[in-house]
């Protein structure tokens, strides 16, 4: 087994721990950092790859990138959309670019496999929590009592005349706003993690001003710069999307309380406490 693939075995062994642990707690105030915590552990780790690549560039082959396909779901199921959004807001704050397959059954993602496979790891346990959590909120009937707004066309005198009227919200667009503010927080947070710890390792933080930390934060800023563009150029290569996925469309209409009750779901998700655990990797559900 090479170097590069051991790190990340330990680094899936060290979050399916995490994940699983999340599952026994329902503190809420351990739960923002519990994301945290493993959004850190990631981020950590892919700079140290990052360096080392650099490091060994001149000397050995380095780690491939590679593509995978990601399945979100079978055909015509609904709600697929808002998976995609996890996982792309996933993508987005671990160096892996996405594109999606108009059914949105399936996903492409680009980017170095140990990356890759921290996304996977992530998206496992934040689908399932995204999924029981709109599924209490639509079983608690909060969403009969909302009311949102909606364009509709009359005939009038001969003429189309569209108006905004209140209605009720549906179930199904209750759940897909749910889930969409929840995909949307969670990319916020793992962003606002991500930030941090770059932030940290490349010297922009002053409070880790150490003797040579100059040094050795100027060689991880350009190992990161350098991820990127052969990131950047492996996906131009690579990739046959003809255009950028846009999230997904609002034609159910938008309801603001079950937005709200997702984004506070999103804020609340957990994945694991701050201290290593034995554990194995997380598979995506079937």
């Amino acid at each position: 087994m090479s170097s590069a693939n051991a790190v990340s075995d330990r680094l899936l062994t060290r979050i399916g721990g995490l994940l699983r642990k999340a599952e026994s707690t329902d503190n809420e105030h351990e739960a923002e950092a519990f994301l945290a915590a493993a959004q850190r552990l990631a981020t950590r780790s892919s700079i140290d790859l990052a360096v080392a690549r650099a490091h060994t560039r001149d000397r050995e082959r380095p780690s491939a990138l590679i593509q995978r396909m990601i399945p979100i779901g079978e055909p015509g199921r609904k709600g697929l959309r808002t998976y995609v959004q996890l996982f792309v807001a996933i993508a987005a704050a671990n160096d892996v670019r996405c594109d999606v397959a108009r059914t949105s059954t399936q996903i492409y993602a680009y980017g170095f496999a140990a990356d890759i496979a921290v996304c996977e790891a992530l998206y496992s346990s934040l689908l399932v929590q995204m999924v029981r959590a709109s599924d209490r909120y639509i079983k608690s009937g909060d969403h009969r009592a909302a009311t949102m707004e909606k364009v509709v066309t009359e005939r009038r005198a001969g003429r189309r005349v569209r108006r905004v009227v209140r209605v009720p919200v549906a179930g199904v667009t209750a759940r897909l706003n749910f889930q969409l503010a929840f995909a949307e927080r969670i990319g916020i947070r793992l962003a606002e993690t991500r930030a941090d710890v770059e932030r940290s390792a490349t010297g922009r933080d002053v409070r880790t001003a150490t003797p040579g930390a100059a040094d050795r934060a100027a060689e991880t800023a350009l190992a990161l710069r350098g991820k990127e563009i052969e990131l950047s150029d492996f996906y131009t290569r690579n990739s046959e999307a003809r255009g950028t996925w846009r999230g997904p469309r609002t034609s159910t209409g938008y309801a603001p309380d079950a937005r709200r009750a997702g984004d506070r779901a999103g804020r609340a998700a957990r994945l694991g406490p701050a201290r290593e655990l034995d554990g194995a990797r997380g598979q995506l559900p079937g």
